[in-house]
């Protein structure tokens, strides 16, 4: 039987929590900068697992070359074996970074993991689909994901989301609330909650006499392990997930406990 892997996504300083767990780390600690030149956040020095490496400071200016000569060099310094690179904007320098570490991670044997919209400019990284849908299907949705990019390439990336959309939603995107939020709101309106098979997601409806009907939209642990269980059907067995929101959940969907060393006998 195919064995999962799932990546987990951390800061260093929570690294321990995940000691007792089969998964390998992703450490936040990294982001691109002005220069352009890569920072690393906080003291700690992290050792092994993936790099994970955002874009929230990053300009597009300047030269991406030794730029990604940094980056190779502190996988090489820090044992990493890939990185996850964590793009939100779309910027052709970016495109040149994803581009060009594609082909040196390959040469090394690492492991690359690109957001989609950077899965074109990689070919040989491995591409995260977001797991939270607010319209279609999430088996659809990772059905074409498969033709575009084949099955030793796509990974599901497990977000627990939560969402208050304004009825009718034309742009597909609501209100994010925190845990405590989710909890207050269904304590205070008590609704019927459904499950959507579709979306593998829970929701339920409510009005509001200042702005009218709403859609609130959220997972649990039981949702997380409905879309791991439709990706494995679609033969995806690796997952990304950050710890912050799937800890409580980890056994639930899959993640199994390192064994128990053997004591010696006397």
């Amino acid at each position: 039987m195919p064995q999962d892997t799932f990546i987990i996504t951390l800061p260093p300083q929570q690294l321990p929590a995940l000691r007792g767990w089969q998964a390998t780390p992703a450490h936040l600690a990294y982001r691109l900068g002005p220069g352009p030149h890569l920072f690393r956040a906080g003291s700690t020095a992290p050792r092994g697992g993936l790099m994970v490496v955002d874009d929230h400071d990053f300009d597009g200016l300047g030269s991406t070359g030794p730029l990604c000569q940094e980056m190779i060099r502190e996988c090489q310094a820090r044992g990493f074996s890939g990185a996850v690179l964590d793009f939100e904007n779309r910027l052709p320098p970016l495109e040149q970074i994803a581009g060009a570490l594609d082909e040196a991670f390959a040469r090394q044997g690492w492991a690359l993991y690109v957001t989609e919209r950077y899965g074109p400019h990689a070919p040989h990284a491995r591409v995260m689909i977001p797991s939270a849908l607010s319209g279609g299907s999430l088996r659809r949705r990772l059905e074409e994901a498969l033709e575009r990019f084949g099955e030793s390439r796509t990974v599901l990336a497990l977000e627990k989301r939560r969402e208050d959309f304004f009825l009718p939603s034309p742009t597909g995107s609501g209100q994010p609330l925190t845990e405590e939020e989710l909890e207050q709101l269904k304590q205070r309106l008590a609704p019927s909650i459904f499950f959507s098979g579709d979306l593998c997601a829970r929701y339920f409806t409510y009005m509001s006499r200042d702005n009218g009907a709403h859609f609130v939209l959220f997972d649990d642990g039981d949702t997380l392990r409905h879309k791991v269980e439709v990706a494995r059907e679609l033969g995806i067995r690796t997952f990304l997930a950050p710890w912050a929101e799937v800890a409580p959940h980890a056994a639930r969907i899959g993640i199994l406990r390192k064994p128990e060393p053997r004591q010696g006998r006397r």
